[in-house]
């Protein structure tokens, strides 16, 4: 149960830590609007990782059995795709780095119930979500025991460890006097990125 729990809280940082869109207006709304506006954002946010996670562990095991004669070739897709997706990431960092200071997003504008429906929604359709979880069903690394136990596990810790982060990035929003500063933004993102190159990797091992 415990390596389940450490597996989901590992998936969940991955996805939460890079700074994308969501975590720019999740920053920005605490920014702007105040900590609970933001930790509604955030938890709109974790609310949506919540619910992939467990879609990944319901059709893990299924999905991992009904394509279990072409699983080594999926395992190296799926391998390949999140390092592909984490180097990417990193490039963008990279790339992006003197321009932190110019991203243009603004903070949601609404009623802290709406401010939650927003980020979730938003959280829900962003494509590199979709992707990443789609990517762990297929390789695997959801779904390995069973149980109902270590499937709970899993999701409590994805979805614990996305909101513990979305959380922080609210709070860091609402004690800012101004803007974060560019450096915050470009070594989360790194961090955030490496990771996912890391869970790429293990699922090979």
């Amino acid at each position: 149960m415990w390596n389940s729990f450490v597996g989901g809280a590992i998936a969940g940082y991955a996805i939460a830590i890079p700074v994308g869109v969501i975590a720019i207006l999740i920053l920005e709304t605490g920014l702007k609007r105040g900590f609970w506006h933001g930790f509604a954002a955030g938890s709109g946010a974790a609310t949506a990782d919540l619910i992939y996670a467990t879609i990944a562990v319901t059709l893990g095991v299924a999905v991992a059995q009904l394509l279990d004669p072409i699983a080594p070739a999926l395992k190296l897709a799926s391998a390949a795709f999140l390092v592909a997706m984490g180097a990417a990431g990193l490039y963008r960092t990279w790339r992006a780095r003197n321009e932190s200071r110019n991203v243009g997003v603004r903070a949601v504008n609404a009623n802290v119930y709406q401010t939650y429906v927003t980020l979730l929604a938003l959280t829900i359709l962003n494509p590199a979500t979709i992707a990443y979880f789609a990517a762990l069903i297929l390789g695997g690394t959801v779904g390995q025991a069973p149980g109902t136990v270590e499937k709970m596990a899993f999701v409590a810790g994805a979805a614990l460890a996305s909101w513990s982060w979305q959380s922080l990035l609210a709070a860091i929003g609402a004690l800012a006097h101004r803007h974060m500063p560019p450096g915050f933004r470009v070594w989360t993102s790194f961090v955030g990125n490496f990771i996912i190159i890391a869970l790429g990797i293990t699922i090979l091992l």
